[in-house]
Parts: C-alpha cells; structure tokens; sequence
C-alpha cells in the first residue's frame, strides 16, 4: 500500500511543479523583459534633456541659428544613445525630432514604436496572466525649453 501512494504523490507533486513553473517563469520573465524598455525609456530621457541642455549655449542672433540647434540636438541624440545595438532598429531620422518654434521654444522628442521592440524581445501570452510584457504602443520621451 506504501508504494501506491508514493506514486500517487509523484504525481502530485509533478501538478505542483507545473503550477507554479509558470507563475515562476512569468514573474521572471517580466522582470527580464521589462528591463529593456525600462532602460530605454531612461535612455531617452537623459539624452532627450541633455540634448535641450546643451543647445542652450548656442548664439541666438546667428543666421544659422535653427540649423546650428537641429545639429547639435541630433548630434547629441546620437552620442547619448550610442549604447543601442542595432538590433534595436533605433533610426535618429525617423525615431526623433527637433523642433524650435517661433517663440523660440525648443522641444526635443523621442518616440520609439513598440514593434521594434517586439523583434529583439519577443511577447508571451501566458494563460491566466495574458501578454507579457505589456508596453505603450510607443515608447516616448520629451524635454523642452524656452530659449
């Protein structure tokens, strides 16, 4: 009769392992794969502001005034975020933008689609949990000044 239970419980113990696996393997994996987008995130942030920070130095009575803040802004953007393999698909083209307006207002926007992201990192659908992770359709980040 002995042997009948240790079987039995062989198998009990086989249900549990498999429950909690998942619940496990969801934690862990959202913690790996919300990293990245944290870290990106972060990432364009820093460079969004010290790019605005950094154009505060130009002359704004030179001719090439707009040109000069578009440069730098974009050259900034590039050495901040150097970091990204090209895995990523980060394009400084299309991925940022620079705009000064007529007021001389200076917004420097980062906006990252969610799919490109979604090639290097791929989604689980975990039953009971749903999609992980579970991202903005974009990451965004913005820093502007008034010059």
């Amino acid at each position: 009769m002995k042997a009948g239970s240790v079987k039995q419980q062989k198998g009990a113990v086989a249900l549990e392992f498999a429950a909690v696996f998942v619940i496990f393997f969801a934690v862990f994996y959202g913690v790996v794969s919300y990293g990245l987008p944290m870290l990106m995130l972060q990432s364009f942030n820093q460079a969004s502001s010290e790019a605005v920070r950094r154009c505060v130095a130009l002359d704004p009575s030179s001719k090439t005034y707009r040109d000069d803040v578009d440069a730098l802004a974009k050259g900034v953007l590039g050495e901040q975020l150097a970091w990204m393999p090209k895995s990523l698909n980060f394009q400084l083209s299309s991925d940022a933008s620079v705009t000064l307006t007529a007021g001389n207002l200076l917004t420097v926007k980062i906006d990252y689609a969610k799919e490109k992201l979604s090639a290097v990192l791929p989604v689980l659908i975990l039953p009971g949990i749903g999609e992980v992770p579970r991202l903005p359709t974009h990451l965004t980040a913005a820093a502007s000044l008034q010059l």
